[in-house]
């Protein structure tokens, strides 16, 4: 199973990091109002930035990173281009 970790730009300028299974799926939801809390009153959501992940628990892993790391850090994920680990 491929897992996914992710970024999204909310309408508000802030980002939101989660993980998922099926990325185009919880993008939709969280842009219908039906994904995180956070995110329900900074609509629209875009992703800033996504990662493939070999494992359910690699990604949720990646995710905990993430959320530790300052925004600018966050920020420079957007120019990094990383090898995806299923290729």
């Amino acid at each position: 199973m491929s897992a996914y970790v992710y970024i999204l730009l909310c309408s508000d300028g802030t980002l939101y990091t989660g993980w998922t299974s099926d990325i185009e799926r919880r993008l939709a939801s969280h842009n219908a109002g039906r994904g995180a809390k956070y995110t329900r009153g900074r609509l629209p959501a875009e992703l800033f930035y996504y990662e493939s992940l070999p494992s359910k628990e690699e990604a949720m892993k990646r995710e905990a990173a993430i959320k530790k790391l300052p925004r600018e850090r966050k920020l420079l994920l957007k120019t990094i281009k990383l090898p995806d680990k299923n290729a």
